[in-house]
Formats: structure tokens, C-alpha cells, sequence
């Protein structure tokens, strides 16, 4: 659970840190990582094009532009930030989540994955 935390605060806080692209997608780039290979080989955006953008706005408390640069990535972001204050919750009260959360935590992530690849679809359909 710690591990969860200080990796999930991480990413919230490295986020926060960046400027979001005007262009939805590539602010990834300010980390030194290279450009989407799917995007330079295919020309079409990956399922996690625009997810550090999305959260980048997310953590501006901008949801709108979050979910345009990426609907999943928003969601995701938010799944994240409710997993930190269940770590906190644990921590401070020293009790396990129940398994019905543990089973719902799980839902969240499928859902998501879920959600991430229809999104992808339709954005294929529209780009």
C-alpha cells in the first residue's frame, strides 16, 4: 500500500509539475521522453496519447480540458488520486480495505481499461 502511494503521489506530483500541451498530446515530451512511436510509425494516436496531458490539466483542477486530451487518462487520474486517500484511510486507521472495496478497486481499473480502449476506437474514427 505504501509502495501504491508514494508511486500514485508520484505521478500526481510530476504532473502537476509540467505544462500541459496546447495540442492535447506530447507533454510527456518535457520529461525527455521521445514523441508516441504509434503516432510517428502510423500516424494515429495510441490508446495513452494525451494521458500525461489529461493529467496535467486534471491536476490543475481543469477537468474539461483533462478529459479532452484523454477521457481515460482523466479518469484514471482521479481512480489514482481515490486510491491515495484510501492509502491514507489505511494508514491512519490501520484496517484493511473490506474485500467488497477491494473488489470494487479492481471493477475500476477493468472498467477503465475498458473505457480506455473505446475511446481509443472512436478517436480513431474521428482523427
Amino acid at each position: 500500500m505504501v509502495a501504491g502511494f508514494l508511486v500514485g503521489g508520484g505521478l500526481l506530483g510530476v504532473s502537476r509539475c509540467l505544462s500541459p500541451s496546447s495540442a492535447g498530446l506530447g507533454t510527456h515530451q518535457q520529461l525527455g521522453l521521445p514523441p508516441c512511436s504509434m503516432r510517428l510509425l502510423f500516424g494515429v494516436r495510441c490508446p495513452a496519447c494525451g494521458m500525461t496531458t489529461s493529467w496535467s490539466w486534471l491536476t490543475r483542477g481543469e477537468l474539461v480540458a483533462s478529459a479532452q486530451a484523454n477521457v481515460s487518462g482523466m479518469l484514471l487520474g482521479l481512480f489514482v488520486f481515490l486510491l491515495l486517500l484510501v492509502a491514507v484511510r489505511v494508514a491512519w486507521s490501520g484496517r484493511r480495505p473490506s474485500v467488497e472495496a477491494n473488489w470494487w478497486m479492481g471493477f475500476g481499473v477493468v472498467l477503465i481499461g475498458v473505457l480506455s480502449a473505446v475511446e481509443w476506437l472512436v478517436r480513431l474514427q474521428l482523427d
